[in-house]
Protein backbone atom coordinates (compact mmCIF):
# COMPACT_ATOMS: atom_id res chain seq x y z
CA UNK A 1 0.00 0.00 0.00
CA UNK A 2 1.52 3.31 -1.05
CA UNK A 3 1.86 6.23 1.29
CA UNK A 4 -1.10 8.39 -0.02
CA UNK A 5 -3.54 5.49 0.34
CA UNK A 6 -2.26 4.68 3.79
CA UNK A 7 -2.68 8.30 4.87
CA UNK A 8 -6.17 8.39 3.41
CA UNK A 9 -7.06 5.21 5.31
CA UNK A 10 -5.81 6.67 8.59
CA UNK A 11 -7.75 9.88 7.95
CA UNK A 12 -10.93 7.90 7.19
CA UNK A 13 -10.49 5.92 10.42
CA UNK A 14 -10.10 9.15 12.38
CA UNK A 15 -13.29 10.48 10.82
CA UNK A 16 -15.17 7.30 11.76
CA UNK A 17 -13.74 7.56 15.28
CA UNK A 18 -14.84 11.17 15.59
CA UNK A 19 -18.30 10.24 14.31
CA UNK A 20 -18.60 7.43 16.87
CA UNK A 21 -17.51 9.74 19.69
CA UNK A 22 -20.03 12.36 18.57
CA UNK A 23 -22.87 9.80 18.43
CA UNK A 24 -21.89 8.46 21.86
CA UNK A 25 -21.83 11.98 23.29
CA UNK A 26 -25.23 12.89 21.82
CA UNK A 27 -27.04 9.64 22.57
CA UNK A 28 -25.37 8.80 25.85
CA UNK A 29 -24.70 12.10 27.56
CA UNK A 30 -26.93 14.70 25.90
CA UNK A 31 -30.03 12.63 25.30
CA UNK A 32 -31.98 13.98 28.25
CA UNK A 33 -31.01 17.61 27.59
CA UNK A 34 -32.07 17.31 23.95
CA UNK A 35 -35.28 15.54 24.90
CA UNK A 36 -36.20 18.26 27.43
CA UNK A 37 -35.11 21.20 25.27
CA UNK A 38 -38.02 23.67 24.87
CA UNK A 39 -37.38 23.75 21.10
CA UNK A 40 -37.85 19.99 20.81
CA UNK A 41 -41.55 19.74 19.94
CA UNK A 42 -41.47 15.93 19.78
CA UNK A 43 -41.65 15.73 23.57
CA UNK A 44 -45.07 17.38 23.25
CA UNK A 45 -46.51 15.89 20.04
CA UNK A 46 -45.66 12.36 21.15
CA UNK A 47 -47.63 12.89 24.38
CA UNK A 48 -50.89 13.92 22.73
CA UNK A 49 -52.06 10.31 22.76
CA UNK A 50 -51.45 9.98 26.52
CA UNK A 51 -53.55 11.17 29.42
CA UNK A 52 -51.73 13.87 31.35
CA UNK A 53 -52.50 14.29 35.00
CA UNK A 54 -54.51 17.27 36.20
CA UNK A 55 -53.23 20.50 37.72
CA UNK A 56 -55.30 21.30 40.78
CA UNK A 57 -56.05 24.59 42.54
CA UNK A 58 -58.26 24.32 45.60
CA UNK A 59 -60.50 21.36 44.80
CA UNK A 60 -60.77 22.14 41.09
CA UNK A 61 -58.92 20.61 38.17
CA UNK A 62 -57.83 23.77 36.36
CA UNK A 63 -55.94 21.80 33.71
CA UNK A 64 -57.07 18.33 32.61
CA UNK A 65 -57.12 15.99 29.60
CA UNK A 66 -60.25 14.91 27.74
CA UNK A 67 -60.37 11.99 25.30
CA UNK A 68 -61.76 13.41 22.05
CA UNK A 69 -61.25 10.30 19.90
CA UNK A 70 -64.15 8.73 18.06
CA UNK A 71 -65.23 5.15 18.63
CA UNK A 72 -62.65 2.59 17.40
CA UNK A 73 -60.03 5.35 17.05
CA UNK A 74 -56.79 5.47 19.06
CA UNK A 75 -57.07 7.68 22.13
CA UNK A 76 -56.39 11.38 21.58
CA UNK A 77 -56.36 13.71 24.55
CA UNK A 78 -57.22 17.39 24.33
CA UNK A 79 -55.81 19.54 27.14
CA UNK A 80 -58.48 21.80 28.61
CA UNK A 81 -58.28 24.68 31.08
CA UNK A 82 -60.74 26.08 33.60
CA UNK A 83 -60.68 29.57 35.05
CA UNK A 84 -60.32 31.48 31.80
CA UNK A 85 -57.36 33.88 31.85
CA UNK A 86 -56.96 34.05 35.63
CA UNK A 87 -54.67 31.03 36.16
CA UNK A 88 -52.80 30.87 32.84
CA UNK A 89 -49.59 32.72 33.88
CA UNK A 90 -49.08 30.10 36.61
CA UNK A 91 -50.58 26.95 35.07
CA UNK A 92 -49.31 27.70 31.56
CA UNK A 93 -50.36 25.75 28.49
CA UNK A 94 -49.40 22.41 26.95
CA UNK A 95 -49.27 22.73 23.19
CA UNK A 96 -48.25 20.51 20.31
CA UNK A 97 -45.34 22.92 19.74
CA UNK A 98 -44.28 23.66 23.33
CA UNK A 99 -45.33 24.25 26.91
CA UNK A 100 -45.14 26.93 29.59
CA UNK A 101 -45.82 27.45 33.29
CA UNK A 102 -46.40 24.45 35.55
CA UNK A 103 -47.24 22.45 32.42
CA UNK A 104 -43.59 22.88 31.44
CA UNK A 105 -41.75 22.67 34.77
CA UNK A 106 -43.72 19.61 35.98
CA UNK A 107 -44.03 17.98 32.55
CA UNK A 108 -42.37 14.67 33.50
CA UNK A 109 -44.75 14.23 36.45
CA UNK A 110 -47.82 15.25 34.48
CA UNK A 111 -47.07 12.89 31.59
CA UNK A 112 -46.05 10.05 33.91
CA UNK A 113 -42.46 9.65 32.72
CA UNK A 114 -40.80 10.85 35.94
CA UNK A 115 -38.67 8.23 37.70
CA UNK A 116 -40.64 8.82 40.90
CA UNK A 117 -43.62 7.21 39.17
CA UNK A 118 -41.71 4.12 38.02
CA UNK A 119 -43.27 1.75 40.56
CA UNK A 120 -46.78 2.97 39.75
CA UNK A 121 -46.10 2.66 36.01
CA UNK A 122 -44.79 -0.89 36.41
CA UNK A 123 -47.88 -1.84 38.40
CA UNK A 124 -50.14 -0.35 35.71
CA UNK A 125 -48.29 -2.29 33.02
CA UNK A 126 -48.75 -5.58 34.91
CA UNK A 127 -52.43 -4.99 35.66
CA UNK A 128 -53.23 -3.62 32.22
CA UNK A 129 -54.41 -0.34 33.66
CA UNK A 130 -54.43 2.68 31.32
CA UNK A 131 -51.40 4.86 32.17
CA UNK A 132 -52.06 8.33 33.56
CA UNK A 133 -49.85 11.19 34.66
CA UNK A 134 -49.55 12.45 38.21
CA UNK A 135 -51.81 15.02 39.87
CA UNK A 136 -50.00 18.30 40.63
CA UNK A 137 -51.63 20.28 43.43
CA UNK A 138 -50.74 23.98 43.71
CA UNK A 139 -50.59 26.32 46.70
CA UNK A 140 -52.76 28.99 45.03
CA UNK A 141 -55.79 30.05 47.08
CA UNK A 142 -58.65 30.56 44.57
CA UNK A 143 -60.19 33.38 46.63
CA UNK A 144 -56.91 35.29 46.80
CA UNK A 145 -56.20 34.80 43.09
CA UNK A 146 -59.70 35.87 42.11
CA UNK A 147 -59.57 38.96 44.32
CA UNK A 148 -56.32 40.09 42.73
CA UNK A 149 -57.32 39.32 39.16
CA UNK A 150 -60.72 41.01 39.44
CA UNK A 151 -59.01 44.04 40.95
CA UNK A 152 -56.92 44.44 37.81
CA UNK A 153 -59.91 43.79 35.55
CA UNK A 154 -61.88 46.55 37.26
CA UNK A 155 -58.92 48.93 37.18
CA UNK A 156 -58.17 48.14 33.52
CA UNK A 157 -54.41 48.63 33.94
CA UNK A 158 -51.50 46.26 33.42
CA UNK A 159 -49.56 44.93 36.37
CA UNK A 160 -49.02 42.05 38.74
CA UNK A 161 -49.65 40.89 42.28
CA UNK A 162 -48.15 38.17 44.48
CA UNK A 163 -49.39 36.88 47.83
CA UNK A 164 -47.32 34.67 50.13
CA UNK A 165 -48.03 32.79 53.34
CA UNK A 166 -45.25 34.33 55.46
CA UNK A 167 -44.39 31.39 57.72
CA UNK A 168 -44.21 28.77 54.93
CA UNK A 169 -43.45 30.58 51.67
CA UNK A 170 -46.50 29.04 49.97
CA UNK A 171 -47.61 31.32 47.12
CA UNK A 172 -51.31 32.04 47.69
CA UNK A 173 -51.76 34.24 44.64
CA UNK A 174 -49.77 35.10 41.54
CA UNK A 175 -51.58 37.48 39.21
CA UNK A 176 -50.29 38.82 35.92
CA UNK A 177 -52.46 41.15 33.91
CA UNK A 178 -53.28 41.05 31.04
CA UNK A 179 -53.34 37.32 30.47
CA UNK A 180 -54.75 34.92 27.86
CA UNK A 181 -57.00 31.88 27.71
CA UNK A 182 -54.85 28.78 27.30
CA UNK A 183 -57.71 27.00 25.52
CA UNK A 184 -57.12 29.26 22.51
CA UNK A 185 -53.62 27.89 21.86
CA UNK A 186 -53.86 24.16 22.60
CA UNK A 187 -56.31 22.71 20.06
CA UNK A 188 -55.11 19.40 18.62
CA UNK A 189 -57.96 19.31 16.08
CA UNK A 190 -56.72 22.52 14.48
CA UNK A 191 -53.04 22.84 15.33
CA UNK A 192 -52.54 25.52 12.66
CA UNK A 193 -55.14 27.84 14.18
CA UNK A 194 -53.77 27.24 17.67
CA UNK A 195 -50.29 28.16 16.47
CA UNK A 196 -51.56 31.29 14.75
CA UNK A 197 -53.35 32.35 17.92
CA UNK A 198 -50.13 31.96 19.88
CA UNK A 199 -48.14 34.02 17.37
CA UNK A 200 -50.80 36.73 17.56
CA UNK A 201 -50.39 36.81 21.35
CA UNK A 202 -46.62 37.07 20.95
CA UNK A 203 -47.08 40.15 18.78
CA UNK A 204 -49.51 41.99 21.06
CA UNK A 205 -48.08 45.21 22.48
CA UNK A 206 -49.37 44.58 26.02
CA UNK A 207 -47.54 41.20 26.20
CA UNK A 208 -50.20 38.84 27.59
CA UNK A 209 -47.69 35.96 27.43
CA UNK A 210 -45.37 37.71 29.91
CA UNK A 211 -45.63 36.56 33.52
CA UNK A 212 -45.19 39.96 35.09
CA UNK A 213 -45.27 38.58 38.64
CA UNK A 214 -42.09 36.55 38.16
CA UNK A 215 -40.46 37.64 34.90
CA UNK A 216 -40.65 41.44 34.89
CA UNK A 217 -38.60 43.93 36.90
CA UNK A 218 -39.84 47.34 37.98
CA UNK A 219 -38.36 50.17 40.01
CA UNK A 220 -39.97 49.43 43.40
CA UNK A 221 -40.10 53.06 44.45
CA UNK A 222 -40.88 53.80 48.07
CA UNK A 223 -41.75 50.19 48.94
CA UNK A 224 -37.95 49.71 48.94
CA UNK A 225 -37.77 52.12 51.88
CA UNK A 226 -38.57 49.08 54.06
CA UNK A 227 -35.24 47.59 52.94
CA UNK A 228 -33.50 50.91 53.59
CA UNK A 229 -35.09 51.19 57.03
CA UNK A 230 -34.03 47.61 57.83
CA UNK A 231 -30.45 48.50 56.87
CA UNK A 232 -30.55 51.67 59.00
CA UNK A 233 -31.65 49.64 62.03
CA UNK A 234 -29.23 46.77 61.42
CA UNK A 235 -26.17 48.82 60.38
CA UNK A 236 -26.63 52.20 62.06
CA UNK A 237 -28.45 51.11 65.21
CA UNK A 238 -31.37 53.34 64.26
CA UNK A 239 -34.82 53.07 65.80
CA UNK A 240 -38.32 54.44 65.14
CA UNK A 241 -37.46 57.71 66.92
CA UNK A 242 -34.08 58.18 65.23
CA UNK A 243 -34.01 61.30 63.07
CA UNK A 244 -32.49 62.19 59.76
CA UNK A 245 -32.31 65.49 57.89
CA UNK A 246 -35.43 65.84 55.73
CA UNK A 247 -35.19 69.05 53.68
CA UNK A 248 -37.93 69.83 51.22
CA UNK A 249 -35.30 69.52 48.48
CA UNK A 250 -32.12 67.50 48.85
CA UNK A 251 -29.11 68.63 46.86
CA UNK A 252 -26.20 66.35 45.97
CA UNK A 253 -22.56 66.85 45.08
CA UNK A 254 -23.47 65.48 41.66
CA UNK A 255 -26.78 64.90 39.92
CA UNK A 256 -30.13 66.68 40.14
CA UNK A 257 -31.85 67.61 43.39
CA UNK A 258 -34.34 65.22 45.00
CA UNK A 259 -37.71 66.72 45.99
CA UNK A 260 -40.24 65.26 48.38
CA UNK A 261 -43.40 63.79 46.94
CA UNK A 262 -45.41 64.15 50.13
CA UNK A 263 -48.41 66.51 50.19
CA UNK A 264 -47.05 70.03 50.23
CA UNK A 265 -43.59 68.76 49.35
CA UNK A 266 -42.46 68.64 52.95
CA UNK A 267 -41.95 65.87 55.52
CA UNK A 268 -41.62 67.65 58.83
CA UNK A 269 -41.68 71.27 57.78
CA UNK A 270 -38.12 70.81 56.52
CA UNK A 271 -36.85 69.78 59.96
CA UNK A 272 -35.23 66.39 60.71
CA UNK A 273 -37.81 63.61 60.62
CA UNK A 274 -38.07 60.39 62.60
CA UNK A 275 -37.70 57.04 60.88
CA UNK A 276 -41.25 56.06 61.89
CA UNK A 277 -42.83 59.25 60.53
CA UNK A 278 -40.76 59.05 57.36
CA UNK A 279 -42.18 55.57 56.69
CA UNK A 280 -45.69 56.67 57.62
CA UNK A 281 -45.80 59.54 55.12
CA UNK A 282 -43.10 58.17 52.75
CA UNK A 283 -40.47 60.90 53.02
CA UNK A 284 -37.94 60.88 50.18
CA UNK A 285 -35.20 63.15 51.42
CA UNK A 286 -34.76 61.57 54.83
CA UNK A 287 -34.50 58.11 53.31
CA UNK A 288 -32.00 59.32 50.73
CA UNK A 289 -29.91 60.65 53.63
CA UNK A 290 -30.22 57.33 55.48
CA UNK A 291 -28.87 55.55 52.38
CA UNK A 292 -25.98 57.99 52.03
CA UNK A 293 -25.06 57.69 55.70
CA UNK A 294 -24.97 53.87 55.70
CA UNK A 295 -23.23 53.63 52.31
CA UNK A 296 -23.87 51.60 49.20
CA UNK A 297 -22.40 48.34 50.49
CA UNK A 298 -24.65 48.21 53.57
CA UNK A 299 -27.77 49.00 51.54
CA UNK A 300 -26.97 46.41 48.86
CA UNK A 301 -26.08 43.84 51.51
CA UNK A 302 -29.46 44.30 53.19
CA UNK A 303 -31.25 43.94 49.87
CA UNK A 304 -29.30 40.77 49.16
CA UNK A 305 -30.44 39.35 52.50
CA UNK A 306 -34.04 39.71 51.33
CA UNK A 307 -33.31 37.99 47.98
CA UNK A 308 -31.93 40.68 45.66
CA UNK A 309 -28.59 40.29 43.85
CA UNK A 310 -28.25 36.49 43.44
CA UNK A 311 -24.79 35.25 42.54
CA UNK A 312 -24.02 35.05 38.84
CA UNK A 313 -25.44 31.87 37.36
CA UNK A 314 -27.62 31.17 40.40
CA UNK A 315 -31.20 30.32 39.43
CA UNK A 316 -34.28 30.98 41.54
CA UNK A 317 -37.23 28.68 40.84
CA UNK A 318 -40.62 28.32 42.51
CA UNK A 319 -40.57 26.02 40.36
CA UNK A 320 -41.29 28.61 37.63
CA UNK A 321 -38.10 30.49 36.91
CA UNK A 322 -37.85 33.97 38.46
CA UNK A 323 -35.60 36.65 37.01
CA UNK A 324 -33.17 38.26 39.49
CA UNK A 325 -34.03 41.46 41.34
CA UNK A 326 -31.17 43.96 41.53
CA UNK A 327 -29.87 46.47 44.07
CA UNK A 328 -26.20 46.98 43.21
CA UNK A 329 -23.62 48.75 45.34
CA UNK A 330 -23.68 52.49 44.60
CA UNK A 331 -21.12 55.12 45.57
CA UNK A 332 -22.15 58.40 43.91
CA UNK A 333 -24.35 60.28 46.36
CA UNK A 334 -27.09 61.19 43.89
CA UNK A 335 -27.46 57.59 42.69
CA UNK A 336 -27.12 56.11 46.18
CA UNK A 337 -29.67 58.53 47.62
CA UNK A 338 -32.18 57.59 44.96
CA UNK A 339 -31.40 53.90 45.47
CA UNK A 340 -32.50 54.39 49.06
CA UNK A 341 -35.98 55.26 47.81
CA UNK A 342 -36.13 52.42 45.28
CA UNK A 343 -35.06 54.35 42.18
CA UNK A 344 -31.84 54.63 40.08
CA UNK A 345 -30.55 51.06 39.47
CA UNK A 346 -32.86 49.23 41.89
CA UNK A 347 -35.17 46.80 40.06
CA UNK A 348 -37.52 44.24 41.56
CA UNK A 349 -40.05 41.61 40.57
CA UNK A 350 -43.38 41.68 42.38
CA UNK A 351 -42.45 38.31 43.91
CA UNK A 352 -39.30 39.83 45.42
CA UNK A 353 -41.18 42.68 47.06
CA UNK A 354 -43.71 40.16 48.40
CA UNK A 355 -40.72 38.33 49.91
CA UNK A 356 -39.64 41.58 51.60
CA UNK A 357 -43.10 42.00 53.15
CA UNK A 358 -43.26 38.30 54.10
CA UNK A 359 -39.79 38.46 55.69
CA UNK A 360 -40.78 41.35 57.92
CA UNK A 361 -44.03 39.56 58.78
CA UNK A 362 -42.13 36.38 59.70
CA UNK A 363 -39.81 37.96 62.30
CA UNK A 364 -37.12 38.70 59.71
CA UNK A 365 -36.97 35.15 58.32
CA UNK A 366 -37.64 34.86 54.58
CA UNK A 367 -39.06 31.52 53.48
CA UNK A 368 -38.38 30.13 50.01
CA UNK A 369 -41.54 30.73 47.92
CA UNK A 370 -43.13 27.72 46.24
CA UNK A 371 -46.13 26.96 44.03
CA UNK A 372 -46.40 23.14 44.14
CA UNK A 373 -47.91 21.91 47.38
CA UNK A 374 -47.95 18.19 46.57
CA UNK A 375 -47.88 15.65 43.77
CA UNK A 376 -50.09 12.56 43.87
CA UNK A 377 -50.36 9.56 41.58
CA UNK A 378 -53.60 8.36 40.01
CA UNK A 379 -54.53 6.58 43.27
CA UNK A 380 -54.05 9.86 45.22
CA UNK A 381 -51.00 8.45 46.97
CA UNK A 382 -48.46 11.18 47.79
CA UNK A 383 -45.46 11.20 45.45
CA UNK A 384 -43.92 14.40 46.80
CA UNK A 385 -44.95 16.90 49.48
CA UNK A 386 -43.24 20.28 49.66
CA UNK A 387 -41.66 21.09 53.01
CA UNK A 388 -41.16 24.80 53.80
CA UNK A 389 -37.51 25.91 53.62
CA UNK A 390 -35.81 28.99 55.03
CA UNK A 391 -34.34 31.17 52.30
CA UNK A 392 -32.55 33.66 54.56
CA UNK A 393 -32.59 35.50 57.87
CA UNK A 394 -32.95 38.97 56.40
CA UNK A 395 -33.13 40.85 59.71
CA UNK A 396 -33.22 40.14 63.41
CA UNK A 397 -36.61 39.54 65.02
CA UNK A 398 -36.36 42.85 66.88
CA UNK A 399 -35.69 44.77 63.65
CA UNK A 400 -38.67 43.09 62.00
CA UNK A 401 -40.86 44.00 64.97
CA UNK A 402 -39.88 47.68 64.70
CA UNK A 403 -40.53 47.66 60.96
CA UNK A 404 -43.94 46.07 61.49
CA UNK A 405 -44.99 48.72 64.01
CA UNK A 406 -43.90 51.50 61.67
CA UNK A 407 -45.65 49.88 58.69
CA UNK A 408 -48.93 49.77 60.63
CA UNK A 409 -48.81 53.59 60.72
CA UNK A 410 -48.92 53.62 56.89
CA UNK A 411 -52.45 52.21 56.71
CA UNK A 412 -53.77 54.52 59.44
CA UNK A 413 -55.73 57.71 58.68
CA UNK A 414 -52.57 59.85 58.67
CA UNK A 415 -50.49 57.43 56.59
CA UNK A 416 -49.92 57.17 52.85
CA UNK A 417 -51.91 53.93 52.45
CA UNK A 418 -55.28 54.09 54.26
CA UNK A 419 -56.94 52.40 51.26
CA UNK A 420 -55.31 49.14 52.39
CA UNK A 421 -56.91 49.30 55.83
CA UNK A 422 -59.26 46.48 56.84
CA UNK A 423 -61.83 47.33 59.55
CA UNK A 424 -61.07 45.43 62.73
CA UNK A 425 -57.71 44.15 61.44
CA UNK A 426 -54.30 45.80 61.85
CA UNK A 427 -52.61 45.97 58.45
CA UNK A 428 -48.91 46.69 57.97
CA UNK A 429 -48.03 48.27 54.66
CA UNK A 430 -45.92 50.55 52.52
CA UNK A 431 -46.88 52.51 49.44
CA UNK A 432 -44.64 53.23 46.50
CA UNK A 433 -44.63 55.45 43.43
CA UNK A 434 -41.73 54.93 41.03
CA UNK A 435 -40.68 57.33 38.30
CA UNK A 436 -40.17 55.60 34.94
CA UNK A 437 -38.77 58.41 32.82
CA UNK A 438 -40.04 59.77 29.53
CA UNK A 439 -43.74 60.35 28.98
CA UNK A 440 -44.88 57.11 30.61
CA UNK A 441 -46.66 57.32 33.92
CA UNK A 442 -45.28 56.18 37.26
CA UNK A 443 -45.42 52.58 38.52
CA UNK A 444 -47.64 52.37 41.59
CA UNK A 445 -46.92 49.89 44.39
CA UNK A 446 -48.19 48.57 47.66
CA UNK A 447 -46.66 45.89 49.88
CA UNK A 448 -47.98 44.71 53.22
CA UNK A 449 -49.28 41.93 55.43
CA UNK A 450 -52.19 41.12 57.71
CA UNK A 451 -53.08 40.67 60.48
CA UNK A 452 -50.05 42.64 61.61
CA UNK A 453 -49.77 40.85 64.95
CA UNK A 454 -50.26 37.33 63.53
CA UNK A 455 -49.62 37.50 59.76
CA UNK A 456 -51.44 35.05 57.50
CA UNK A 457 -50.77 36.73 54.15
CA UNK A 458 -48.15 39.09 52.71
CA UNK A 459 -48.74 40.86 49.41
CA UNK A 460 -47.09 42.97 46.75
CA UNK A 461 -49.04 44.76 44.02
CA UNK A 462 -47.68 46.87 41.18
CA UNK A 463 -49.68 48.90 38.67
CA UNK A 464 -47.68 49.39 35.50
CA UNK A 465 -47.50 53.04 34.40
CA UNK A 466 -50.60 53.81 36.44
CA UNK A 467 -49.61 57.46 36.77
CA UNK A 468 -51.25 57.78 40.18
CA UNK A 469 -50.06 56.72 43.61
CA UNK A 470 -49.54 53.38 45.26
CA UNK A 471 -52.02 54.34 47.95
CA UNK A 472 -54.81 55.06 45.44
CA UNK A 473 -54.25 52.37 42.79
CA UNK A 474 -52.35 49.41 44.25
CA UNK A 475 -53.50 49.46 47.89
CA UNK A 476 -57.16 48.60 47.16
CA UNK A 477 -56.15 45.46 45.24
CA UNK A 478 -53.80 44.44 48.04
CA UNK A 479 -56.58 44.97 50.57
CA UNK A 480 -58.96 42.73 48.60
CA UNK A 481 -56.36 39.96 48.42
CA UNK A 482 -55.67 40.17 52.16
CA UNK A 483 -59.39 40.23 52.96
CA UNK A 484 -59.79 36.92 51.11
CA UNK A 485 -57.69 35.32 53.86
CA UNK A 486 -58.28 37.29 57.05
CA UNK A 487 -62.05 37.92 56.86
Amino acid sequence: MNTPIRRLSVFAMLLFGALMLQLTWIQGFQAEAIREDPLNSRQYTERLTEQRGPIVIGDENVAFSTDISEEDEPARFQREYAGGTMYTPVVGSFRSYGASGIEYTENALLDGSDDRLAVRNFRDMITGREPEGARVELTIDPAVQEAGFKGFEQLGMNGAAVAIEPDTGAILGSVSYPSYDANDVVSITDITEAGENYVALENQEDQPLLNRALRERYAPGSTFKIVTAAAAIEHLDAGPDSTQDAPDNLSFNSGPNLPNATPGGTCNGGSPDTLAHSIQISCNTSFANWAIEMGGEALSEQATAFGFNPEEGEEFNVPLNVIPSLAPVESEDSILGRAGIGQSNVESTPLQMAMVAAGVANSGEVMHPYLVDSVRDADRSVVTQTSPEVYSQATSASTASMLKDMMVLVTGPDGSGPNAAIPGVDVAGKTGTAETGGELGTHNWFIGFAPADDPEIAVAVVIEHGGGSGGSLAAPIARQMMEAVVL
